[in-house]
């Protein structure tokens, strides 16, 4: 497989991250075509693909390189069809979601979402109570299961080795692009594992709770902006600035 010589990438989520306050995307896009090297874009996601399509197109975003959606579940790259079957591979070894589905019935206060992926469940959640009865209960079996609660009421259940962060680190590795210049970017509690891989990183202005709650390290940096303008701010932080290699 070619691999393409990248220096610099942004691996962001899309809500509330890159997206929500318009003049600040455009600022952060006008930002990159200033500087003297390329930024390689890839979008990682809760949403799920169409979803995803629908929105990059009413916000006017330009495409990336690759697409990470349905919370790190499936990844997409136009140039490379393949990539997308290689990572469901992985997926599908410790996956049990009929098994994962009987032992939620039995829980109080979780309504499932209707999402079109074969590799997540995805619940609202009524309370932080019902999210620790399924939790408790999934622990309890010996089903293989990753669970992530996020801004307050949505609740994914997806393959043990599954997630954004999970997702991010295997498309790295595939690409031959662990030691480019990488920012990571968030907002809430589906960005943590990837927030927290040991790269540059930022917890936007406008984050929930659960990403307030991280605790400090040098590799974070914690946006004062919201949205895109954190994205900037962190961008001249660890790049602009004083450059930085990741620790991983």
């Amino acid at each position: 497989m070619k691999r393409e010589n990248v220096t610099h990438l942004l691996a962001t989520d899309l809500d509330g991250t890159l997206v929500g306050e318009k003049e600040l995307t455009s600022l952060l896009f006008d930002y990159y075509k200033e500087r003297p090297y390329n930024v390689q874009l890839v979008y990682v996601t809760g949403r799920h693909y169409a979803s995803t399509m629908e929105l990059i197109k009413e916000e006017e975003l330009p495409m990336p390189s690759i697409l990470i959606s349905d919370v790190g579940t499936e990844m997409y790259d136009l140039n490379d069809p393949e990539l997308h079957e290689r990572w469901k591979k992985t997926l599908e070894e410790k996956w049990n979601p009929a098994e994962i589905s009987r032992i939620v019935q039995s829980c109080s206060g979780l309504t499932p979402q209707s999402i079109p992926s074969v590799h997540r469940l995805s619940y609202f959640a009524e309370s932080d109570e019902a999210v620790e009865e399924v939790k408790r209960k999934l622990s309890g079996s010996s089903v293989p299961y990753k669970l992530i609660f996020s801004s307050g009421r949505d609740v994914d259940i997806l393959p043990p080795n599954a997630g954004k962060g999970e997702a991010l680190s295997f498309l790295l590795r595939e690409k031959g692009w662990e030691k480019a210049n990488v920012l990571v970017a968030g907002d809430s509690g589906n960005d943590r594992d990837m927030i927290t891989l040991g790269y540059p990183a930022v917890v936007v202005g406008n984050c929930q709770k659960e990403l307030k709650q991280l605790p400090d390290h040098p590799m974070i940096f914690r946006a004062q902006k919201h949205c895109a303008g954190g994205i900037h701010e962190a961008w001249e932080h660890f790049f602009e600035k004083t450059p930085v290699k990741n620790s991983i």
